[in-house]
């Protein structure tokens, strides 16, 4: 069995089955809640290393639970996929701009579910060697998978770690969406380009102490890029 818990939430006992015999198929140890304040207390006590979240909820939605989740210290890097029957791109983007990680529209396969999970996983992980990365004051320490600003402490999501961390060991070289996505997030990820401005703004919002935000410079028609010069 893998090390790694996940914690999966939907109010319906049939989804919950099928999800928990996907995941143990694939050496996944889960744990369920049917409802969201049991949700709340599984991801303090278990800390689990992702939750699957189910958006309609009937106490509480899933969005409102994810915002709780990310207020709270002991869940707030705590990476979190949404399930949901919603397909518009406006409900996708609501649920990123939360602080979930992904998003897996239903019907999905197994196969789909697993391999999602593992790139969430995997941007998630923090690396475990490499020296600071020191920029104008901006700080990222690998070892302990922290970023600070003159000395100033920053709270941001596993995803946006993985993109400062991608940009600060890259800088001044424009990157489109599609070559972030790859070098992010991994080529063979179900991901649509506009999660990336998704996680830029993020991004920006998390780095914005001392004026840092402006680091990560959009070039229009062109994508992203690094630099402490100005644009």
């Amino acid at each position: 069995m893998s090390e790694k818990t996940i914690l999966v939430v939907d109010d319906e006992a049939d989804i919950r089955d099928m999800l928990r015999i996907a995941l143990e198929m694939a050496d996944y140890r889960v744990i369920e809640a049917d409802n969201a304040q049991s949700a709340h207390a599984l991801a303090i006590d278990e800390q689990p290393d992702l939750i699957l979240l189910d958006w309609m909820m009937p106490d509480m939605s899933g969005i409102e639970l994810v915002r709780r989740l990310k207020r709270d210290d002991a869940s707030c890097d705590t990476p979190i996929i949404m399930l949901t029957a919603k397909g518009e791109e406006d409900n996708k983007i609501q649920g990123l701009e939360v602080g979930a990680d992904d998003y897996i529209t239903k019907p999905f396969s197994p196969r789909e579910l697993v391999a999602r999970l593992k790139a969430v996983l995997r941007r998630a992980a923090p690396s475990i060697d490499g020296k600071p990365i020191v920029v104008s004051g901006l700080c990222l320490d690998p070892s302990s998978h922290r970023v600070s600003i003159n000395d100033k402490p920053v709270d941001m999501g596993p995803t946006e770690y993985r993109l400062l961390e991608f940009f600060l060991t890259h800088q001044e070289r424009v990157y489109s969406r599609s070559q972030l996505l790859d070098q992010v997030w991994g080529g063979n990820v179900y991901v649509e380009e506009r999660t990336i401005d998704v996680h830029i703004r993020r991004l920006r919002k998390a780095l914005s102490i001392d004026g840092c935000d402006n680091f990560i410079q959009t070039v229009r028609g062109s994508g992203y890029r690094f630099s402490t010069k100005l644009a």
